[in-house]
């Protein structure tokens, strides 16, 4: 448990989410996903615990993912979770309530900030403050965003890719795109039921594209064993697939991911082009660890593509960042209108 008052940063992601807490690091990390019982509507489990009951629950209980996209989809549930791992984190029985950084994906509409700040005031935030996620990918991937040099950074997460240049603490041009690691998942599941006529899980499909997907051929194929469900006779099946194979599944995501790092690049000025030109992209996120796609991307755009030391916690560490200057970032971030007092 933390000392009175700890602000708190919080990176809500669609598959996962990781609190920072000032002067302590990242302390938690946990899948974004709830269990509740859908007679009672009572919650059963949250995170790691819940995404264990993912396409395993008797009837009555379902796991539930409440973020899509980026973006909050259940409002009552979100809550619940950030409660859960509000407390979690600072205990139960806090004397002042944190302040808390959020960071949101740079597309959504000033309803959607709307929900994220009501949300978490109401888990139990004194003053919630939203930052923009490429804004705190770069913060957490070490970039100096406060001078007047470009910076690309695409941060891919679970729900959104999102694509920014930043400079002089702020976004230039951006964009976010609806594709990133679910999509892949999508794919994958698609893939597996069109070529080999079987059903795989939501779990099964993020396994495969960690262990064996990639966005560039790898200099020696891997070959997994996937389980599944014959649709044709309904029994359960194991096979063998292969990493080329995956080259196939996820072909579509990929260019459309690249795609949206070239259309930023054609909309950023000439100057910081070249900065980023000089530079190169950074690449954040869970979904930037996919195998080749640095390479993919670099050899798209002719410019070198450099992974975070830590993609999965540079949003996080970034809004750690953040809570220490967050009188200088106010200009770039967005705070709850009135603090929820005690």
């Amino acid at each position: 448990m933390f000392g009175l008052g700890a602000d708190i940063g919080i990176d809500l992601g669609t598959a996962s989410v990781l609190v920072f807490v000032k002067g302590k690091g990242i302390v938690l990390q946990e899948p974004s996903v709830v269990a509740i019982d859908k007679y009672t509507n009572k919650v059963l489990a949250v995170g790691e615990e819940a995404r264990r009951m993912l396409g395993r629950t008797p009837g009555n209980i379902v796991a539930i993912r409440p973020l899509k996209d980026g973006v909050i989809s259940d409002y009552e549930i979100t809550e619940k979770m950030l409660k859960y791992f509000i407390q979690k984190t600072i205990g139960k029985r806090w004397f002042f309530k944190p302040r808390i950084i959020v960071c949101v994906p740079s597309g959504v509409t000033g309803v959607e900030k709307r929900a994220v700040i009501d949300a978490t005031n109401e888990a139990g935030g004194r003053m919630t403050y939203l930052i923009e996620e490429p804004i705190a990918a770069a913060i957490g991937a070490g970039l100096d965003i406060a001078k007047p040099n470009g910076h690309m950074i695409v941060d891919i997460g679970g729900g959104t890719t999102d694509i920014a240049v930043i400079s002089l603490g702020g976004i230039v041009t951006s964009t976010s795109i609806k594709v990133a690691g679910d999509v892949l998942d999508d794919a994958i599941t698609r893939y597996m039921r069109k070529k080999h006529n079987i059903m795989i899980g939501e779990r099964t499909a993020e396994a495969m594209k960690i262990e064996i997907g990639g966005a560039y051929e790898r200099p020696k194929e891997k070959i997994m064993d996937v389980r599944g469900r014959n649709l044709v006779t309904g029994l359960p099946i194991t096979l063998k697939v292969s990493s080329n194979e995956m080259l196939s599944a996820l072909e579509e995501p990929i260019l459309n991911m690249a795609d949206a790092v070239h259309s930023v690049l054609e909309k950023t000025p000439p100057e910081l082009s070249a900065d980023i030109s000089n530079q190169g992209i950074m690449m954040t996120g869970g979904g930037a660890m996919l195998w080749g796609l640095d390479k993919l991307i670099a050899e798209r755009t002719g410019i070198p593509v450099h992974l975070a030391d830590e993609p999965i916690s540079s949003v996080a560490k970034g809004t750690g960042q953040a809570l220490k200057s967050i009188h200088l970032l106010e200009d770039s971030m967005e705070s709850s209108k009135h603090a929820q007092r005690r």
